[in-house]
């Protein structure tokens, strides 16, 4: 099964939820024992995929690690009655890519890929491209396909280099611009062995799964990676990793579909080498900073590009979006990424308006209650997103018959006699704008319109000086979404 235009991506901390699911019916659940009811559940939101993110087996060194670390209080600031079972290492230190033991098996695995797909569903994985857990197999079995320190540069840097078997001096996991992860060990991008390796990876990852999302895919860019590593790294290949991977693995899985975790403006990079999508942060961080200019110029670009960037207001890494944005405005954020072009990825939690961010080493979560507003507005909004005018329609932003507000932004999918109007104020005061409309909305006249979530109604105008017109009065961070009535 091919993933639509424009998906709706769920993603849920897979660890966590197995175990409030455990609690939740009484019995210990795995993958391969979920409940009917909860795969109902997930489907009848309308996602199109869910990524279950943290199947694979973790590091018992950065197990180890993440239970003597100095960030233990931080673990206890998200579960309050913190115990040391509840800390089970990060989920992006990978020791194998078989599923952990506590969550089930690979055969479990497959049953819930099968429950999903039959309820429609595609099933989405984890792939980090960039290291392995400290004590990974590989250090053993494939020394050639980890990057080298000297016994000078573990003395100049202990905390980039350690010393692996075999007195090995082996360079941690790193991001150039933070401190290396001391769970992990770097892969040499630049190492035929490596590459062989991570066809091999991603192609048995393929086997179990629809797609995945690539960790921190833009650190092997093979600029980047030469940057960060320099002469540790050895001469670059003529090819780019990506190249060589997503071929191998479409030549494969011609449908397997690949997202790049993506920072500092390479989206068109990665997405030029392969990827189906790239997270969009840019958009993320635009409508954080109020920027409603910026996330109008951003919904200006070709649709077709605007397609291949998840766009978001939250995920594992970033805070959650009532915390972030505040609960209100969050709503608008969230209207504006679900209802406009592109993949929508929703975090397990932000549908209920949860507040807690859960550290990725936990295995389990602070039990909170659902937001009475927030939970009915994702169910509308979700609802209203999985509709068929939002992924094979016509989108085009709007303009206000004057000036439009400088808050609102405002958009219309058309399709086979079918429209939809968006209109969001993301402001903390009312606003009313006269927007500009395609003639196609009002082909004969004078037309009646519904809004979706509030039930009123309008009239949309056609005359001859200001053309199709739609007036609409929003209050703070107020949405609307217009229909034929």
């Amino acid at each position: 099964m091919k993933i639509r235009p424009h998906p709706l991506i769920y993603e849920i901390n897979t660890w966590p939820w197995l175990n409030a699911l455990s609690r939740r019916y009484g019995r210990p659940v795995t993958l391969g024992s979920i409940p009917p009811d909860v795969y109902d559940e997930l489907a009848g939101w309308g996602f199109d995929a869910v990524w279950l993110m943290g199947v694979w087996e973790r590091s018992p060194a950065a197990w180890d690690l993440a239970r003597r670390s100095l960030v233990v209080q931080e673990y206890r600031g998200a579960l309050p009655d913190l115990r040391t079972e509840d800390i089970v290492g990060s989920a992006y230190a990978i020791h194998r890519y078989e599923v952990e033991s506590y969550l089930g098996s690979p055969r479990g695995l497959a049953t819930c890929r099968a429950e999903l797909a039959r309820r429609g569903l595609l099933l989405m994985l984890d792939y980090v491209p960039n290291h392995v857990a400290l004590d990974h197999p590989w250090l053993t079995g494939h020394p050639d396909a980890l990057l080298h320190g000297t016994a000078v540069s573990l003395a100049a840097d202990p905390i980039t280099f350690f010393q692996g078997p075999h007195d090995m001096i082996v360079a941690h996991g790193r991001d150039p611009y933070f401190p290396a992860w001391i769970d992990t060990a770097q892969i040499n991008v630049f190492s035929p062995v490596a590459r062989d390796l991570a066809r091999e990876t991603l192609a048995s990852i393929a086997a179990q799964c629809d797609g995945v999302r690539c960790d921190m895919a833009m650190l092997l860019l093979n600029r980047i990676f030469a940057t960060t590593w320099r002469d540790f790294a050895g001469p670059a290949p003529q090819t780019e990793y990506w190249t060589e991977i997503i071929t191998a693995t479409k030549a494969i899985s011609p449908d397997f579909f690949l997202s790049a975790e993506a920072y500092w403006g390479t989206e068109p990079e990665l997405l030029a080498l392969g990827f189906d999508f790239a997270y969009d942060k840019g958009f993320y961080d635009l409508l954080r900073g109020g920027n409603m200019d910026g996330v109008r110029a951003a919904l200006s670009q070709p649709v077709e590009a605007q397609a291949h960037l998840f766009r978001f207001t939250e995920n594992h890494d970033e805070e959650r979006a009532v915390s972030a944005f505040g609960p209100q405005r969050s709503l608008a954020a969230a209207a504006i990424v679900l209802l406009a072009p592109g993949g929508h990825l929703l975090h397990e939690g932000q549908l209920f308006g949860w507040r807690v961010k859960a550290p990725v080493q936990l295995g389990r979560r602070l039990e909170e209650a659902a937001d009475l507003v927030i939970q009915p507005f994702y169910q509308r909004m979700v609802s209203e997103a999985s509709l068929s005018i939002y992924h094979t329609g016509k989108f085009s932003l709007l303009s206000g018959v004057s000036n439009l507000p400088e808050n609102i932004v405002a958009f219309a999918w058309l399709l086979e006699g079918e429209w939809r109007i968006v209109v969001v104020n993301h402001a903390d005061h009312p606003e009313q704008v006269l927007l500009a409309l395609p003639d196609a909305c009002c082909p004969a006249g004078l037309r009646p319109a519904r809004e979706v979530l509030s039930g009123a109604s309008t009239t949309l105008v056609d005359d001859d000086i200001a053309g199709v017109t739609l007036e609409a009065r929003l209050p703070p961070f107020g949405v609307q979404i217009w229909k034929p009535r």
